[in-house]
């Protein structure tokens, strides 16, 4: 089956993408992301090799495969973290819409303002109270009123669904809260400086199944203003939160990882294109 389609033909470069004033963000910012020939390498050693795909806008998008496939390399690629690691590169592109965002004039930390993402562990800063934790990135990247931070930080713990919870004590430090909690706290983080795309790089591999769910329910309800992107190694994870999902496999031990298919969620879990996503979905290897 065809990887997706190419990339669309960019248009001029630009010095960075577009940003929205928090305040004055709309519910519809979601970008497509195309990626068209991408390679990434850690110094000598080819990662991912030729990936091409496709992500909606406004929907979940996982990445399965075994461990060492390079989902997570591919991940971090999409909002250009892949080269903070010593040695990292890639070659290929990413479109973000129409602009490339490896393109010479993109600012990289502009890029991840865009781009944002939850990692595998929560990490709140712990010297942080709640409060302070969500608004970090909005102090970084403009000048705020405490009236504009006050309903940000609310707007976005509730869109986490963690306000009811917290709200009483915003000052209390973020490393207080249970791991769930935790988790929940960065994501209301990410989304408070409104990224076009979320990022999660197995949110929920540290939780316990009560937390998982929470964490589940609230990407089905982002998925309305976000492109999400997830990585996962739980198939039932895969299939409940997820429209589409792409398998990635290893040809051989220490060759780079490759896109096998990508399709909807159901196909991919009831009727694969290729055998080794079967295999690997009913647990034969992996």
């Amino acid at each position: 089956m065809s990887p997706g389609p190419a990339a669309p033909t960019p248009r001029a470069p630009a010095h960075a993408p577009s940003r929205t004033h928090p305040e004055k963000a709309t519910d519809t910012m979601a970008k497509r992301i195309d990626v068209s020939g991408l390679t990434a390498f850690y110094g000598g050693h080819r990662a991912i090799d030729d990936i091409s795909m496709s992500v909606e806008p406004r929907s979940v998008t996982a990445f399965i495969g075994p461990s060492g496939c390079g989902k997570s390399t591919l991940l971090r690629t999409l909002n250009r973290m892949h080269e903070v690691t010593p040695g990292g590169r890639v070659e290929g592109k990413v479109m973000l819409d129409h602009e490339d965002l490896y393109g010479t004039s993109v600012d990289p930390v502009a890029v991840r303002r865009t781009i944002g993402m939850v990692f595998q562990r929560p990490n709140p800063f712990p010297t942080m109270s709640i409060y302070d934790n969500v608004a970090a990135g909005l102090r970084l990247n403009g000048d705020f009123r405490k009236k504009e931070l006050d309903g940000i930080v609310e707007k976005s713990l509730k869109g986490a669904n963690l306000w009811n919870e917290v709200k009483d004590r915003l000052g209390k430090p973020g490393s207080g809260l249970s791991g769930g909690q935790q988790q929940r706290l960065c994501i209301a983080r990410a989304i408070a400086v409104q990224p076009q795309v979320l990022l999660m790089d197995e949110p929920c591999s540290a939780l316990d199944p009560i937390s998982t769910l929470a964490i589940e329910d609230l990407i089905g309800e982002l998925k309305s203003r976000f492109t999400i992107v997830i990585v996962t190694h739980n198939m039932q994870q895969a299939a409940r939160v997820s429209d589409r999902t792409a398998f990635f496999n290893l040809s051989a031990v220490g060759r780079p990882g490759k896109l096998i298919e990508i399709d909807d969620t159901e196909r991919i879990f009831s009727n694969p294109s290729v055998q080794a996503t079967e295999d690997y979905i009913s647990g034969r290897f992996g």
